[in-house]
């Protein structure tokens, strides 16, 4: 009997030591939390990076404020790319932070307008201030600008354009801007304020016209990316590799604009 049991303690222990084994020998997993805008571009870009370097990623897309309160409250995030740099400069100050990060892109929104409504894709809003005064706009899309960046944006241009007031009674809140994308795309709404990222997708080209909204307009979209203290060597690998040429070319494929070096 006490041999049995010595037999079966050094069975638990090897087959302890294989798994142990085994799962160092596996590459670690970076959980990237990314603004929504980023969708598109980056499961392409994080494709292509996980097939050279067979290091895996998990994406997570949101609204860049609440992926801010996540982090604050200690949500296990690594690399967090935000659509506002201001968000990444607070918790650089908070510690949170390896360091302030670097600039990967610049943000641009614009009118979308899905097929069949009544109005024009218009980036200078003319056509949505008449069709305001005609009683034509139900419900128009915009992300919350209380959390995300490209809602603060929206709200911002609305402003400039003299159109903020008259808008809010017919506003859908998006709880990102990819879901007010969604909002607009589907013709749940008349039209909305998006991410040019989003509006550039085939899917959603397809269901409507986009304009550009002059970038003077509103705040820029200055969208920062930074590592946590506790980032694995995946995560600073992917950091590193966002500044490549190729992935900075799939950022442009997608409407994003460059940071100059």
């Amino acid at each position: 009997m006490p041999h049995t049991t010595s037999l079966h303690r050094l069975t638990l222990l090897a087959s302890l030591c294989l798994w142990v084994t085994a799962a160092h020998a596996q590459p670690a997993t970076a959980t990237i939390a990314a603004a929504s805008d980023l969708k598109f571009a980056l499961e392409d870009i994080a494709a292509q990076f996980e097939k050279t370097t067979g290091q895996r990623l998990r994406l997570v897309f949101g609204s860049s404020g609440n992926f801010f309160t996540q982090i604050q409250q200690g949500a296990p995030f690594h690399l967090y790319l935000s659509a506002d740099e201001a968000y990444v400069f607070k918790l650089a100050d908070a510690g949170l932070t390896a360091d302030r990060g670097r600039l990967y892109a610049l943000g641009r929104i614009g009118l979308f307008v899905p097929k069949g409504s009544p109005l024009k894709a218009d980036g200078g809003l003319q056509d949505l201030a008449r069709a305001l005064k005609a009683g034509e706009v139900r419900k128009f899309a915009i992300a919350n600008p209380e959390h995300a960046p490209y809602g603060a944006r929206a709200r911002e241009a609305l402003q400039h354009a003299g159109l903020w007031d008259a808008l809010m009674p017919h506003l859908v809140l998006g709880e990102n801007i990819s879901q007010a994308a969604q909002f607009a795309a589907s013709g749940a709404t008349q039209g909305g304020i998006i991410a040019q990222s989003l509006a550039l997708a085939p899917h959603i080209a397809a269901q409507g016209s986009f304009a550009p909204i002059p970038a003077t307009w509103h705040q820029p979209l200055a969208q920062r990316m930074v590592l946590m203290k506790n980032a694995p060597p995946a995560a600073r690998a992917f950091y590193d590799h966002l500044a490549t040429p190729a992935a900075q070319a799939t950022l442009a494929r997608h409407g994003f604009g460059l940071p100059k070096p």
